[in-house]
């Protein structure tokens, strides 16, 4: 097959740059991204690329480049299906809230649906591509459904798993690690694997894209979410014996991160992580190992994500310890709320579960990020369901100034590692904070000797206070 048009189902996070990606690299293909969202689309088609839904480095040149030309933006689902050769699915696979695998299953309803949608339309062959995050043998389910409510339509499913990471999704993009593509060994899926190779082989090198079966392909990306937020949470629960036994977290992980065989990514101690894929996958792992039986599997991968959870805790117990056993109406200052730097994602971020428990304790924090806006902290706060909406914007301000927030703070918690938090006038918001002032840096990014020489009393996960 002669893949001349693309679609894509889903003009999120992974959807939308991955196609602008493919738009930019291959000119001869149209690439159409669809959704439901009526004002999603309109903000990728927004003359202002500074109001495009998803921020990313380097994402609005490349969406400039290729929109108009060969990339379009449409909430028109059923013309994109009709005309595509191939279509990407990418829509969101939210842990279930309901029913059985509630909390910990992935929630399939809208790959159901788009399958559904896929099956109604079709009138000619389709390549089906999952790119959502799905668990093993959702391509088999997918299939049923195309083929059992279709139109005598033959439709070929591959797995090619996302490996972005937000903040650097275009570079990753352009450059993969690997690409992932899982088929059919029959003579059509072995086609249909080559024509998708051939889409990447427009920029990426042939040795760097890996084909498999449908189901180890579906595996693997969650096993190397697994495989990461391990390494996260093995350092941070490391970084709590550094804190009780005068160790540096940051010395050791250099230490060990110099020995071949572990390496240093993905070893620096935080307050946690966050993001869209890491506690989703492992929940997911998690939910299938037990679904097998298999509870030995599952309860060494459910240990990752309950070392991440008692971290954020422990963060947020130890501003309230630091600060004589009450934040009752002090002011605590948020420098970040999105997960990580270089994203407007708050999806799981760990400034979520810290406000909602320093609100608990009646503190009132005052947020800044430079690029989440007002909106989106008050709808993460309301998701939690722990105080009504009115309350949250009672107990928590949301600033545009940095300086604003700190201003009058008891403390400030540093909870995303912005590059802009190093180049702040720390003797200014010294000067303008309760005294003594304190701050927690969450993600170890602030220079400790220069704070404490101002007159702060400095918090470093992995090390304690140091003054």
């Amino acid at each position: 097959m002669n893949i001349k048009n693309i679609c894509c189902i889903g003009a999120g996070y992974v959807g939308g740059p991955t196609m602008a990606v493919i738009a930019k690299k291959c000119p001869h293909i149209k690439v159409t991204v669809v959704d439901v969202n009526k004002d999603r689309i309109a903000a990728w088609n927004h003359e202002d690329l500074s109001k495009l839904p998803v921020f990313e480095p380097e994402l609005d040149t490349i969406v400039q480049e290729a929109r108009g030309r060969n990339l379009f933006f449409s909430t028109d689902v059923d013309k994109a299906i009709d005309e595509a050769e191939m279509i990407f699915i990418s829509v969101n696979t939210p842990t279930k809230t309901y029913g059985k695998g509630k909390g910990m299953a992935a929630d399939l309803k809208y790959i159901e649906l788009c399958a559904r949608q896929i099956a109604r339309v079709s009138k000619t062959n389709k390549i089906v591509v999952e790119k959502s995050t799905l668990p093993v043998r959702t391509a088999s389910a997918i299939k049923n459904i195309l083929d059992h409510t279709g139109n005598g339509v033959q439709f070929q499913i591959l797995s090619n798993p996302e490996f972005l990471a937000e903040g650097t999704a275009v570079s990753d993009l352009l450059n993969p690690d690997r690409v992932l593509i899982g088929g059919d060994t029959t003579p059509e899926g072995t086609k249909a694997v080559n024509d998708l190779v051939e889409i990447y082989g427009n920029w990426v090198p042939k040795a760097q894209i890996l084909t498999t079966n449908v189901w180890s392909s579906e595996l693997s990306k969650l096993a190397a979410n697994a495989f990461l937020a391990q390494r996260v949470s093995s350092i941070n629960a490391l970084s709590e014996l550094c804190e009780q036994t005068g160790a540096d977290v940051n010395e050791v992980a250099k230490a060990i991160g110099m020995d071949s065989r572990i390496g240093p990514k993905f070893l620096k101690a935080s307050v946690g992580f966050g993001g869209s894929c890491f506690q989703k996958d492992i929940l997911n792992l998690v939910y299938i190992a037990r679904t097998y039986g298999l509870d030995e599997v599952s309860n060494y991968w459910e240990q990752v994500i309950i070392m991440n959870n008692h971290q954020k805790q422990r963060f947020s117990d130890n501003i309230v310890s630091t600060l004589y056993n009450t934040v009752s109406g002090k002011k605590i200052a948020f420098l970040g709320w999105a997960f990580k730097k270089d994203t407007n994602d708050t999806r799981e971020s760990a400034a979520i579960n810290i406000a909602d428990n320093l609100l608990n304790e009646q503190a009132a924090v005052s947020v800044y990020d430079p690029k989440v806006v007002e909106e989106r902290i008050y709808a993460d706060l309301d998701y939690l369901n722990s105080r009504d909406s009115e309350e949250n914007r009672k107990l928590l301000k949301v600033e545009n100034d940095p300086y604003e927030t700190c201003n009058k703070a008891h403390a400030i918690a540093v909870l995303t590692e912005w590059d802009e938090f190093v180049t702040y006038d720390w003797e200014r918001i010294y000067d303008n904070m309760e005294k003594p002032a304190f701050i927690f840096d969450g993600r170890g990014v602030l220079n400790r000797e220069l704070l404490n020489s101002i007159g702060f009393v400095y918090y470093n996960i992995g090390s304690g206070i140091i003054e």
